[in-house]
């Protein structure tokens, strides 16, 4: 396949994957807001999966949800928008990446951007609903955004050392020859 096509193909896989993944989020943010916001919790499948309405201030987790606002708005929105715009200048000048590598980085970009649209239009928070587990042995609550981060994060982490592993086996290879 030419450049150009093969080009044309992952913008479309990209817009795919975005246009999805974000309007998902949105789609379950907002009906999870209708339905759960001032209500109590509720449990499906043996309360094996549990949707409950939380604003979350802080990332995975929580995490740095007991920063002061003005901390949280730079960490959450200012840094989390560059590293966004970085995968993107990632994605666009490393062309040559592996297809399970791009969909794996659009998968982060998804999500990313499906929750930094939380933070610029809800004061900061993250509407969050999901929490599964097996009783005591549960999840934080999160939401479709958090679960595309953590897809692609993971599949980025085991392309990453398969790569490695592949480079080293190659290496030792070599010195055999």
């Amino acid at each position: 396949m030419n450049k150009k096509k093969n080009r044309t193909l992952r913008m479309m896989i990209a817009i795919v994957i975005l246009s999805s993944c974000i309007g998902c989020d949105q789609a379950t943010k907002t009906m999870a807001t209708q339905t759960l916001q001032d209500k109590p919790p509720k449990s499906y499948l043996a309360d094996t999966v549990r949707l409950s309405y939380a604003l979350n201030p802080g990332g995975f987790l929580s995490f740095g949800s007991g920063l002061p606002d003005q901390v949280r708005t730079v960490v959450f929105i200012a840094l989390n928008s560059c590293l966004l715009a970085g995968i993107c200048v990632f994605l666009y000048v490393k062309r040559n990446v592996s297809t399970a590598l791009f969909v794996s980085l659009v998968l982060v970009l998804a999500g990313g951007i499906g929750n930094l649209i939380d933070r610029l239009s809800n004061h900061g928070l993250v509407t969050d609903f999901l929490n599964v587990g097996i009783g005591s042995l549960r999840t934080g609550v999160f939401n479709v955004a958090d679960m595309a981060v953590m897809f692609g994060a993971m599949a980025v982490g085991y392309l990453t050392i398969r790569h490695r592993s592949d480079e080293q086996k190659m290496e030792s290879d070599e010195k055999h020859k």
